[in-house]
């Protein structure tokens, strides 16, 4: 019986489908068989994996998922070289939904091999701790609409130029001695709570 009521659930799932893409919108650019696109080549990648089978199931969306295929040392370093995260200069990878935590430790992973990034965004990501990622050369990063609450918080970016962290929750100005060191240009810290500190715009 409980095969019958997740067929049935199947069917009226791919009866109700609106467009015929619905199967792929669950997948990253990495994941689309024949093309050689690599990380470097695009702006604003999907880098967010899809939900879990469990996940799918209890959304009345099962034909949505793709079965992970187990691959294999060679096919794991070709996809590591076809994603290219070193060569990256200028990225954006806002919005990306991160609600569970293999989502989160898959994103600083990539973070992790963005050595050469100069533009960064990571907009609305539910970001809380980034200090143990480098970005050398990065010269502009927008982290607004996430959930920091101290500079301390924020990766280490020593080439930094323009800054956004607009709407999270710094509610200090502590930390921000270390940006000193940095050739900064722009701050932006509208909608803190920082902004209503005495003295908040001298210091």
């Amino acid at each position: 019986m409980e095969f019958l009521a997740l067929r049935k659930q199947d069917l009226a799932v791919k009866n109700n489908s609106q467009l015929p893409c619905d199967t792929y919108k669950y997948l990253t650019w990495l994941k689309l068989k024949e093309h050689d696109v690599q990380g470097s080549q695009i702006r604003c990648p999907r880098v967010r994996e899809g939900p879990s089978e469990e996940e799918l199931f209890m959304r009345g969306e099962a034909l949505m998922w793709q079965r992970k295929e187990k691959l294999t040392e060679r096919e794991r370093w070709q996809e590591r070289l076809q994603e290219n995260w070193e060569n990256c200069v200028n990225v954006n990878l806002s919005f990306q939904c991160l609600g569970d935590e293999f989502q989160q430790n898959n994103f600083h992973r990539i973070l992790r091999r963005l050595i050469r990034v100069e533009r960064l965004w990571l907009v609305d990501n539910s970001l809380t701790d980034l200090s143990a990622i480098k970005l050398p050369r990065c010269k502009e990063l927008n982290v607004s609409k996430n959930h920091f609450t101290s500079f301390k918080q924020l990766p280490k970016i020593p080439q930094i130029q323009h800054l956004s962290l607009a709407e999270n929750n710094i509610e200090t100005l502590s930390g921000l001695s270390d940006l000193r060191q940095a050739p900064l240009e722009s701050l932006v810290l509208k909608t803190n709570p920082c902004e209503f500190q005495e003295n908040y715009r001298l210091q």
